[in-house]
């Protein structure tokens, strides 16, 4: 586990914004409520810029510009990359705090504008969490209660994921199953020239649909409870496609979608502990 350390001249450059900044988090995570004794882990990305804050998985953030390259050079070909479990992405610009969620269901990849207020209560708790001084807040967001923990020595009102608004970095958040938590673990300077580019400038070979929050909820019940459609649509139309195995051998369509559809349902069972346990509802 990395220790968290922060020098002089690294706290200057946060007050100052004199620097971009890369807030890095162990998340921690339950995917499946019946099996509390399984926590998946990944580190997270919380890179602050001018403009405002991109979030997201380190093993993503490699897998994009891997895939970025190869759609440069005009390949097709994006085997062997690792995306890692945490598939979305946040971005919040400065000021306002407008908060874009990107994240693919099936074919298509959604930009979500979420515009739901965070209503903080901030308690007189205070607690010392590696070498900061923090302070207690708690939240009801996604269908969660929330217990965060912020430093005010970082004016950045920002934290993992959508939360923000406190007068401080969020160093800790968790959730009160404790089955979702992010704890900052590292902080260091981002050069100039490696400022993050936003998700829906990206080249990408699928269509994005931009909706808001309830739309996408709707999308998501859709999306698990029919994970084939936009396959069997793409297929009912003038698409043919023919698919054969290694001996040249025709392959059944409709047995691969059957398939494809009871796998992928199976899959949505075991993950029913979302971090928004209200798209569920």
């Amino acid at each position: 586990m990395k220790r968290i350390f922060v020098g002089m001249m690294s706290i200057f450059s946060i007050i100052t914004y004199a620097q971009n900044q890369r807030f890095s988090y162990e998340y921690k995570f339950i995917t499946d409520s019946t099996k509390v004794n399984e926590v998946d882990s990944e580190i997270m990305y919380l890179d602050v810029a001018k403009k405002g804050s991109k979030f997201l998985s380190e093993k993503k953030s490699i897998a994009d510009s891997i895939h970025q390259d190869r759609i440069k050079k005009g390949t097709r070909d994006f085997t062997g990359i690792d995306y890692g479990s945490v598939l979305y992405v946040v971005e919040k610009s400065y000021p306002d705090f407008k908060i874009d969620f990107f994240k693919n269901l099936e074919m298509t990849k959604y930009k979500v504008s979420d515009t739901r207020e965070m209503n903080w209560k901030i308690l007189s708790e205070k607690e010392k969490i590696g070498e900061f001084n923090t302070q207690k807040a708690s939240l009801n967001f996604a269908g969660r209660i929330w217990t965060a923990w912020f430093v005010s020595d970082i004016p950045i009102q920002d934290g993992p994921y959508k939360f923000h608004g406190l007068p401080g970095l969020i160093i800790k958040i968790e959730d009160k199953t404790k089955s979702h938590s992010f704890v900052l673990k590292e902080i260091k300077n981002i050069p100039t020239d490696q400022e993050w580019v936003s998700d829906s400038m990206r080249k990408s070979l699928g269509n994005m649909i931009t909706v808001d929050q309830e739309k996408y909820k709707k999308q998501v019940v859709d999306f698990r409870n029919n994970p084939t459609k936009e396959m069997r649509q793409m297929l009912s139309g003038n698409t043919k496609i023919a698919m054969i195995d290694e001996n040249g051998k025709p392959l059944d369509i409709e047995k691969i979608l059957r398939d494809k559809e009871r796998d992928a349902k199976a899959n949505n069972a075991r993950n029913n502990n979302f971090l928004e346990l209200d798209l569920l509802k």
